[in-house]
């Protein structure tokens, strides 16, 4: 995939910006070396303001000897480490040792242990495993939050028709209010840019790549499954308009059975194909777990066997009682994780001393929700009909641009089922990165928002134009074309250096931006709770 396009300055700056938000990231969660540096210096007072929270996560014990090359690493990238993280290093280490391990999909762990096996191979003298483990995971993350920002910007050209919203939306990706998560050993990095690449990949056409990269996602985190829902509706939009159109000429179209057959094999193998890599890793758990012990305990070291003693952590393949999720009928280690170690459920976490939780999420949920109101209100007939309908304008008319075109639609669906769920079945608070990783909603609505309701970017010269956009129609009735080819300037740098020049509303929308990018450092860097 060309990601990069040495004809497109939008995409140049695009990456260019989230290289930088990167290593600005990098910088500012290191632990303070050279007190003359003002970032490390930064940092250092939040340390020192803020110590390391003595939480309650898993934290496996270290089995070798750190060197000094380790030491110095820990202080670098220590703070990238954290909650999760450990969970994602300790399965790259010594794979799902314990059953609450299974929670986490094996794709990134197996890359991050495949990089620090390959790539980083030379530096196995100077560094143990674990603190390869680290790096890799980083330089990973790092890598895949740059494509993921270029895959965004991709997509938005396509489904929005514009570039300049689709421009605006890539960048403030960058300053995603889930940053830490991309850039900590979190497989967020991963799933986004999967996710966003294999949705370009079908609006180009491209099913079956497609359908590779949505696969791909469903091994990182379970919530790709519900992107076959993408696919499903792409097929079954294409299958209804094709029996529209061919009304009039019946003559022309395959027999309805043929059609019917051609459909519903395509989408029967597609989603087989995204849902096989869950299947095969809840099998793998039901063998691990549920089968006869084969004295793996023996093979333990025992550090790890006492901290599943003191912390009532069940073992794989040992000689105890089978788990309960065993004797179900669907043996999915995955559900009963959620339930039994972490108590997700409907309306589980509506509890008066959850309410913090829930102003945590109260930005994302508030944006998500406008993002599908200013939708159906924008397009209701298109809703009622769930863009089944063959309209005579579409034919006639050229198609209209921006966040509220029809091709937004399925999109807008898929936050909103993601958001929903999130509210009320999940811990509330992970709602920021859950959204921020999975959809794209988020960021286009914010651009829309900041686009149209923001002066300053009214004579930007991203399109070539110095016209402001009056009003809703008049920006979502440009055609493509208007979005231009010459050398971009950055809307949000323009927007950050002019911060008392904007209007309330665009100091909502990056004050969540930057507060949560900067929040979100200080305080899951230093072990304490964020979303």
């Amino acid at each position: 995939m060309e990601l990069v396009s040495r004809q497109d300055p939008h995409l140049r700056e695009v990456v260019w910006f989230a290289v930088c938000c990167r290593a600005l990231t990098l910088l500012l969660q290191a632990r303070s070396l050279l007190d003359f540096n003002p970032l490390f210096f930064f940092q250092a007072v939040f340390n020192l303001l803020i110590p390391d929270h003595a939480a309650d996560a898993f934290s496996p014990p270290r089995l070798s000897e750190p060197g000094p090359w380790d030491l110095l690493l820990e202080r670098l990238l220590g703070g990238l480490s954290r909650w999760d993280a450990e969970h994602f290093l300790f399965i790259a280490e010594r794979g799902y040792l314990y059953e609450h391990n299974c929670a986490f999909f094996p794709l990134y762990p197996l890359s991050v242990r495949a990089v620090a096996e390959g790539a980083l191979w030379p530096l196995q003298p100077l560094l143990r495993l674990r603190s390869r483990l680290l790096l890799s995971a980083v330089l990973l993350n790092s890598l895949f939050s740059v494509l993921a920002a270029a895959a965004l910007y991709k997509l938005g050209c396509i489904v929005l028709r514009c570039r300049r919203v689709a421009f605006l939306a890539a960048l403030l990706f960058s300053l995603s209010p889930a940053n830490v998560f991309m850039a900590a050993a979190y497989s967020e990095s991963m799933f986004a840019f999967l996710a966003f690449s294999a949705m370009w990949q079908l609006e180009k056409g491209q099913s079956w790549l497609s359908g590779l990269l949505f696969s791909l996602a469903s091994g990182v985190r379970a919530n790709g499954l519900i992107n076959a829902g993408f696919f499903l509706y792409s097929r079954g939009k294409r299958f209804a308009l094709q029996l529209q159109g061919g009304l009039g000429s019946v003559r022309k179209l395959p027999p309805l059975w043929k059609q019917l057959l051609s459909v519903a094999s395509s989408v029967v193998l597609m989603c087989a194909g995204i849902l096989l890599p869950f299947a095969l890793f809840q099998y793998y758990a039901y063998v691990m777990f549920c089968g006869p012990g084969t004295g793996l305990e023996r093979a333990v070291p025992q550090p790890l066997l006492q901290l599943a003693l003191d912390k009532g952590y069940r073992l794989a393949a040992t000689n105890g009682g089978r788990p309960p999720w065993c004797s179900q009928r669907f043996p999915v280690v995955y559900s009963y994780i959620q339930d039994a170690y972490w108590n997700v459920g409907f309306l589980r976490y509506f509890e008066l001393r959850q309410i913090p939780n829930f102003l945590l999420a109260l930005p994302v949920t508030l944006l998500g929700a406008w993002a599908a109101w200013t939708y159906i209100i924008a397009n209701p007939r298109h809703c009622l009909t769930l863009g089944l309908e063959r309209r005579k304008s579409e034919e006639e008319d050229k198609p209209r641009a921006g966040f509220c075109c029809h091709a937004v639609f399925v999109y807008v669906v898929h936050a909103t089922v993601l958001l929903a769920f999130g509210f009320f079945c999940m811990h509330v608070q992970v709602l920021t990165r859950f959204l921020g990783s999975s959809s794209p909603v988020l960021y286009w609505f914010s651009a829309h928002l900041l686009q149209e309701r923001e002066p300053l970017l009214w004579s930007e010269g991203t399109d070539n134009q110095t016209a402001a956009p009056r009003s809703e129609k008049s920006l979502l009735g440009k055609p493509p074309s208007s979005c231009g080819e010459g050398t971009p300037e950055n809307p949000l740098v323009r927007l950050l250096t002019s911060c008392r020049l904007i209007t309330p509303l665009s100091k909502c929308i990056l004050g969540f931006f930057l507060s949560y990018w900067l929040l979100g450092l200080v305080l899951h860097c230093n072990f304490l709770p964020w979303t």
